[in-house]
């Protein structure tokens, strides 16, 4: 970069503590938000230093903007860039695009009679206790099941100041203690149940086992044959899990594995959990479009986001990329922060660990084919014989479809839906509300939706599709023919009639005739399908939103203004029913208020339409 960019000094004047930069562009959005543990040294290196990566290249050229926050540690600048990139997902960060936090199972051990759930948020600083994260939800809802009908803690959110007057059926199935009915229990036998659930989910198998059959013997002294039973089939389930496991981490411990597989365009990650030395998951998760970041790098960032979301952090992170010194070291530190106790973040070379992160790539090289090879293989073939069916010049890369909906000429909607690279493209869907064709006029309402959508692309000078496909016959076809030669713009065109199965094409008397299994025939049919749900899902959107609207403006005193307001405080028509008579007062005055009030309360209401 030369030092002719705007932004060079602004540079010069960085601060020299750590702290985290953002690059913004014209508009003032986030392209790209970095930490340092010099600032100024960092953000000149973007404009004095050689060649910059093709993805940091284009980042710089478009930045317009560079503004600073400085932070009393690099931990703390590592911890609020992860918060920025959450916030604002700037393009040019490699983004944890599954940032879905991971199942953990919550002993509220805050309360004074805990309860075992499910969640995925976890509430640091809250009292409870919380075990996981479960890399998938079979894992969990089988140790939730495991809780219930074992160790008998509660799973409900009763009131226990309120109590029950007779205990529920899962205590009838020995699925619980009922602590919320007084006499069946005792705080002493229900703290030691939970105790023992606690042991259960913390893995220590070899401590509980012991506990276990003390309280079978004890049962069974008591002639409490059904407790005795219980804990012996209990005490069975915990014995084999604390036998060894056939894949296990010689030297015991916890740990997590990690590698990643890239292509210079996209990467997967394979996460290998290690929990007291035996592999019992894998998490994959896979980037798109992240570009030519290094494997190292684009690891650290993965790392570092990945334990903001899932804050069972291990004592030991295995890489099979080696990471930066100083990004392994601040990681590390952050980590120990995060999990009270030192994290070492390695690259094992030799012996057991480089065969555990050998693994880790193995997994990370399969699934990276597995999700971006096999669907682009198949996208590619489906493209050419999507061409070659329509006996068009090249392969169809992208369909858009429209279809119509009304109901009796009223509320008429067009829906343009999108086929891309061998899937539907739902972000890039499109409605359009028919505003130039009075009542029942499908061919008109089709030749409205096409040129406005072509006129936009067109004026804006975006990308057209491949292949026009219209829901309908030679009618609809023609219409939308027309529309596209009233704008100039030339454009493969089909039709899909639904009666027959049968593809109409410009200036072909005959219609074509593809054999129902041909995948260009079963793509075109998807495609045509989805158009067709979607057009009508939206019109029934905006016959509910008519109705509900109409209710409240057939009210005296009551316009659009006002129906908006009382459908955004309360949400719906039944929402405005439900309020109080002080509330609508409040919200509308008096007058207007009771009016209100008094119109929905003395007719019936009305029924929203399918």
């Amino acid at each position: 970069m030369t030092g002719e960019h705007p932004l060079l000094a602004v540079a010069r004047e960085a601060p020299e503590e750590p702290g985290v930069y953002r690059f913004l562009d014209g508009d003032g959005e986030v392209l790209y938000v970095g930490k340092a543990r010099v600032l100024r040294r960092r953000v000149l290196s973007y404009f004095t230093r050689g060649e910059l990566p093709r993805r940091t290249r284009a980042m710089v050229e478009q930045a317009r903007g560079l503004d600073f926050t400085v932070t009393a540690s690099e931990v703390e600048a590592l911890v609020l860039e992860n918060t920025l990139i959450k916030r604002h997902r700037p393009r040019y960060n490699v983004l944890l695009r599954d940032d879905k936090t991971y199942p953990y199972i919550r002993v509220t051990t805050g309360e004074r009679w805990p309860r075992v759930e499910l969640t995925r948020r976890v509430v640091e600083g809250d009292g409870h206790t919380y075990f996981g994260p479960f890399m998938g939800q079979h894992m969990a809802r089988k140790l939730m099941e495991m809780a219930r009908t074992r160790f008998a803690v509660r799973t409900c959110r009763i009131d226990m100041e309120r109590g029950l007057d007779r205990p529920c059926l899962y205590h009838h199935m020995g699925a619980c203690l009922a602590p919320c009915v007084p006499g069946l229990t005792t705080q002493e036998a229900y703290a030691e149940a939970v105790e023992e659930l606690e042991l259960f989910l913390a893995g220590r198998h070899r401590e509980l086992l012991p506990r276990l059959e003390a309280s079978m013997w004890a049962a069974a002294e008591r002639e409490d044959y059904e407790m005795a039973a219980r804990y012996r089939d209990l005490a069975a389930v915990v014995h084999r899990l604390a036998e060894p496991q056939n894949v296990d981490r010689p030297g015991g411990g916890d740990a997590d594995v990690m590698a990643v597989h890239t292509d210079g365009e996209h990467a997967t990650v394979v996460v290998l959990p290690w929990r007291g030395g035996s592999l019992v998951d894998k998490r994959e998760l896979h980037f798109e479009g992240v570009g030519d970041v290094p494997a190292a790098e684009l690891l650290a960032a993965f790392v570092s986001q990945f334990y903001q979301a899932n804050p069972a952090v291990p004592p030991v992170v295995e890489c099979a990329q080696e990471l930066d010194p100083e990004d392994a070291e601040l990681l590390a530190a952050a980590l120990g922060e995060r999990r009270g106790r030192r994290v070492r973040i390695t690259a094992p070379k030799r012996g057991a660990g480089a065969r555990r992160v050998e693994l880790a790539l193995a997994n990370a090289r399969a699934a990276f084919e597995l999700r971006f090879r096999a669907p682009l293989s198949q996208a590619r073939h489906l493209e050419r014989r999507l061409g070659e069916a329509l006996g068009l010049p090249g392969p169809v890369h992208r369909i858009e479809c429209f279809d119509i909906s009304h109901a009796s000429g009223r509320e008429t909607t067009a829906s343009c839906v999108v086929w891309e690279g061998g899937r539907l493209e739902k972000r890039q869907y499109r409605s359009f509300h028919i505003r130039e064709v009075a009542g029942v006029d499908d061919f008109a309402a089709m030749a409205e939706a096409v040129t406005r959508r072509y006129r936009r692309l067109r004026d804006e000078g975006r990308p057209l599709p491949d292949l026009v496909l219209i829901d309908g016959g030679v009618g609809q076809l023609n219409a939308a023919a027309a529309a596209l030669d009233g704008l100039g713009v030339e454009l493969p065109l089909a039709a899909l009639a639904k009666r027959e199965e049968l593809l109409h094409l410009p200036d072909s008397p005959e219609p074509l005739r593809l054999d129902r299994s041909d995948p260009a025939h079963l793509v075109l049919r998807q495609v045509r399908d989805e158009a067709h749900r979607f057009a009508v899902s939206r019109h029934r959107k905006r016959r509910r939103k008519r109705a509900l609207s109409s209710e409240l403006l057939d009210i005296p005193g009551i316009g659009p203004g006002r129906t908006r307001k009382l459908l955004e405080r309360f949400g719906s028509v039944a929402g405005v029913r439900r309020a109080s008579r002080e509330e609508l007062e409040r919200l509308l005055g008096p007058r207007i208020g009771a009016t209100v009030w008094r119109a929905l309360h003395t007719r019936r209401p009305t029924r929203s339409p399918p």
